[in-house]
């Protein structure tokens, strides 16, 4: 069997549920307990993730961290606004 059936495998496993997360999120209307400091460290490590990646030339990590960094962004973009990183405290 091919390693890189179970990277891809795994990776659509792992995006399918930060998708959902985000629908969730995006349904609810309450991005609340939900830090900012999330989305930065993640799309920090992304973006290194991404570099190291495509040093080893491993398209299922190249492929995958891409999608967990547009993740990140497109739950960022579609938090709703005025949401706390904490309960509360208000956003700055």
């Amino acid at each position: 069997m091919n390693p890189d059936i179970i990277g891809w495998l795994a990776s659509a496993i792992l995006l399918a549920t930060l998708v959902r997360q985000i629908r969730k999120q995006v349904e609810d209307g309450t991005g609340a307990g939900v830090s900012r400091w999330l989305f930065i460290g993640q799309s920090l490590a992304s973006v290194g993730f991404i570099a190291y990646s495509v040093l080893l030339d491993n398209w299922v990590f190249i492929v995958t961290n891409s999608c967990i960094l547009l993740t990140a962004i497109v739950g960022q973009w579609l938090r709703p606004r005025g949401t706390a990183d904490a309960p509360g405290h208000s956003e700055r």
